[in-house]
Formats: structure tokens, C-alpha cells, sequence
């Protein structure tokens, strides 16, 4: 017998930790806190778009993939030496939990 398991998903007004890996549609790694080994921890409201609409979708616990086009990114900002205007992102994500 399979028991269901409610999971807590955040609020786009949470605090979250997470990992993540990012990378650009070329596959350049711009930001990964797996390779860091240390996880994220930030408030959905000052992130990405993409992130803030995507991670209340998650329940705790689980990991995504996320391609992000450039206007639910950073648009037309150059926001690093490694993210030119209007790049394609990809992200793997992993809620670990909410703050």
C-alpha cells in the first residue's frame, strides 16, 4: 500500500533553501551552489521570474529542471561577465526547504 504524503510547497513570499546548478544553453556554468557545496538560501520575491513562479510549484524535497527564456530571466541586463542580454537559462533545482 502506497501512503500519499503531503508536502509543503512555499509561498512566492517565502524564504527557501535550495541547490542549484545554472547554466547557459551552451552548457557554461555560470552559478552552482552543488559545485560550491553549500546551498542557497534567498526570498522568492527577489529572484528571477521564472523562480518566483516555478518554486511555489514544488513540494519540498523535490528537484526540477527549469529553462527559463530570457524575459522570465534577465531580459536585456547584462547581469555578469558570463550573462550577456537575452540569454537562455537552465537551471537545476532542489527545494530543500523553506525557511
Amino acid at each position: 500500500m502506497l501512503i500519499a504524503r503531503n508536502r509543503e510547497k512555499p509561498l512566492a513570499t517565502d524564504t527557501v533553501t535550495c541547490h542549484y546548478h545554472g547554466k547557459l544553453i551552451d552548457g557554461t556554468v555560470f552559478d552552482s551552489s552543488v559545485q560550491r557545496g553549500t546551498p542557497a538560501s534567498f526570498p522568492l520575491n527577489r529572484v528571477i521570474k521564472r523562480w518566483t513562479e516555478a518554486l511555489p510549484l514544488m513540494p519540498t524535497g523535490s528537484k526540477w529542471g527549469l529553462f527559463i527564456p530570457p524575459h522570465l530571466g534577465y531580459g536585456d541586463r547584462q547581469v555578469s561577465a558570463a550573462i550577456d542580454p537575452n540569454s537562455i537559462l537552465i537551471f537545476e533545482v532542489e527545494l530543500i526547504h523553506i525557511n
